[in-house]
């Protein structure tokens, strides 16, 4: 999954875009270098970031999911929102998944639009809002707990309609996390696989592996971001959400040319 942020104010500057030609050439590109499903977003939720207004959050993405579809109509098409309006209008302009920060908690008529049209929904873990999430987060079993909290996410989904085989879960990296439940959690893949849902993990380049290795600047952050992508494919995980998709990409290759030999 190729990462397309139309936002100022995205953690990894690299990863920043400004209009919709700009998400056209990133979205060809993306696609070029083996990107299954291409994920639009037009708010950050880096830990400390301001919410977005709805109409700007709305002007920055759904042009951008409209010319994308246009443009590529076999691409898989993700809105990572937690907002259920810019989720509507996103999937009427030809978004196929909503992939909710919150897991739905934020704004419960998102499971609705995932309901009504029956569209994919990524239910992704996290306590608190990003502006204050990483305030002193505290779990003594982060597996255990965030698998929990997930499972009553999905409930709560399928109470709404939406069917198990249209949920993928993300154990949310970074989102209200210490370092060590970070690290806990991606050694923990195999569990959340064995949920039988689709697993989706996002880990690219973020301030986790910062801190193990001594990287602030998120442009040194790649070499340990494909050590992490290589550990989750071999664990069973379904969908790696990532900056560098070409990388990525070379990354599964060659273990699975390993794996057929």
């Amino acid at each position: 999954m190729g990462i397309l942020n139309i936002t100022p104010d995205s953690f990894y500057d690299g990863s920043r875009l400004s209009g919709v030609d700009g998400a056209l050439r990133r979205a060809e590109r993306m696609l070029e270098e083996g990107a299954m499903l291409l994920d639009i977003g037009g708010e950050s939720t880096r830990p400390g970031a301001d919410p977005v207004p709805l109409e700007e959050e709305i002007r920055r993405v759904v042009p951008t999911v409209e010319a994308i579809a246009r443009t590529f109509p076999d691409a898989v098409i993700s809105v990572d929102t937690y907002k259920s309006e810019v989720a509507r209008r996103s999937v009427e302009v030809g978004a196929h998944i909503i992939n909710d920060i919150s897991g739905g908690t934020f704004d419960p008529d998102i499971l609705k639009v995932a309901a009504e049209y029956g569209t994919g929904i990524i239910l992704n873990h996290i306590r608190g809002k990003p502006k204050d999430m990483q305030r002193n987060p505290h779990y003594d079993d982060a597996p255990a707990e965030v698998l929990r909290e997930l499972m009553d996410r999905v409930a709560r989904a399928k109470d709404f309609g939406v069917p198990d085989e249209s949920i993928c879960i993300d154990p949310g990296i970074g989102f209200g996390k210490r370092l060590e439940d970070n690290l806990r959690l991606i050694k923990a893949a195999d569990r959340f696989v064995a949920s039988g849902y689709v697993v989706l993990y996002g880990v690219s380049r973020k301030s986790f592996i910062g801190m193990a290795l001594g990287y602030d600047d998120p442009a040194d952050r790649l070499y340990a971001t494909l050590g992490v992508h290589a550990y989750l494919y071999l664990k069973g995980v379904h969908v790696l959400r990532v900056h560098d998709v070409r990388e990525t990409a070379d990354v599964v290759g060659i273990i699975r040319h390993i794996e057929r030999s």
